[in-house]
């Protein structure tokens, strides 16, 4: 994330003809504790909140120390307020038995807030592969929405205090990712909802989900259905295949069915562990080069008391 361009960098004449006690005092005039009740989500929020164990410790600091960072939040014409950065803290806060949240209140608007959201969120330490793609095309879409319509000579949107950069040029620029990977990333958006879930659990790599992605929605049900019945999923090349066959309007259920039922060898007996499933079971103490040694080892364990019983029951 390095050398990101920031939206928000730009001084207001405030900030220029103001001394630097007076914009602190300006800042601590807008955050206030204001009721959870009183609080909405961010529209569409692309990021989920888990109940894990950082949940947990976050509840006990938060019991603890109060909120530290204040939430940021953007006042609604009903007298509500927008959460547009803070969710893990709002529900931590719920959670710990608070009735409210410490905000600073700032006048944003839609596509302010939506591209403040989406930077706030990319300091997280761990993000789905979901996460990153929706949280993606909604600030693609602030971005080129803030930009205005396209010129006549130039097709895409553009951002023209940027030197003449297309916004998902600057997108890629700004997430550190290739504008290449911030397209793959987008494309995800068109999965169902099965299909997406198989990649943030690392079942089907974002190649092969890329190209499933260009199928249409009974299409991909078809093949979530194939991956339930052959317990597999498909390759690159299956689904550069399923891709051809549907752009030329031969893709049937059938030919999903005989392309699934393809025998690939680097699936033949190949057991699957859902990440996050078994992420929760191992203690967080254990490094992550160390997870197959703790996995095996707690395999062993179990065995040798499967074995223990059974020869108990046998007596």
């Amino acid at each position: 994330m390095a050398g990101r361009k920031s939206d928000f960098v730009l001084p207001t004449l405030d900030d220029l003809f103001s001394t630097q006690e007076q914009r602190e005092e300006a800042k601590l005039a807008r955050i206030r504790d204001i009721p959870i009740e009183l609080i909405d989500s961010f529209p569409d929020h692309p990021f989920k909140v888990r109940d894990d164990e950082d949940m947990t410790q976050l509840v006990e600091s938060i019991k603890e120390r109060g909120v530290i960072t204040p939430a940021t939040v953007r006042p609604k014409d009903d007298g509500r307020y927008e959460l547009v950065s803070g969710h893990r803290r709002k529900r931590a806060c719920e959670l710990a038995g608070m009735d409210t949240l410490r905000c600073e209140v700032v006048e944003l608007t839609r596509d302010e807030a939506t591209i403040l959201m989406v930077e706030s969120n990319f300091q997280r330490s761990q993000i789905l592969p979901s996460e990153k793609a929706f949280a993606y095309k909604m600030r693609l879409e602030a971005m080129k929405r803030r930009a205005g319509r396209p010129s006549k000579n130039n097709s895409a949107t553009v951002l023209q205090d940027y030197e003449g950069k297309t916004s998902r040029e600057i997108l890629a620029a700004e997430s550190g990712e290739s504008h290449e990977q911030v397209r793959k990333f987008i494309r995800l958006t068109n999965l169902v909802p099965e299909l997406l879930q198989f990649v943030d659990e690392g079942r089907i790599k974002m190649r092969p989900a890329v190209e499933l992605s260009y199928l249409d929605e009974d299409c991909q049900r078809d093949v979530v259905d194939e991956i339930d019945m052959t317990d597999s999923t498909p390759s690159h090349d299956q689904t550069i295949r399923m891709r051809k066959f549907f752009e030329e309007g031969k893709l049937t259920t059938e030919v999903i069915q005989a392309i699934m039922e393809e025998e690939k060898p680097n699936q033949r007996e190949k057991i699957v562990l859902r990440g996050e499933r078994v992420r929760q079971l191992i203690p967080k103490s254990v490094p992550l080069n160390q997870t197959e040694d703790y996995v095996c080892k707690a395999l062993e364990h179990y065995a040798s008391f499967l074995r223990r019983r059974a020869e108990r029951d046998s007596r």
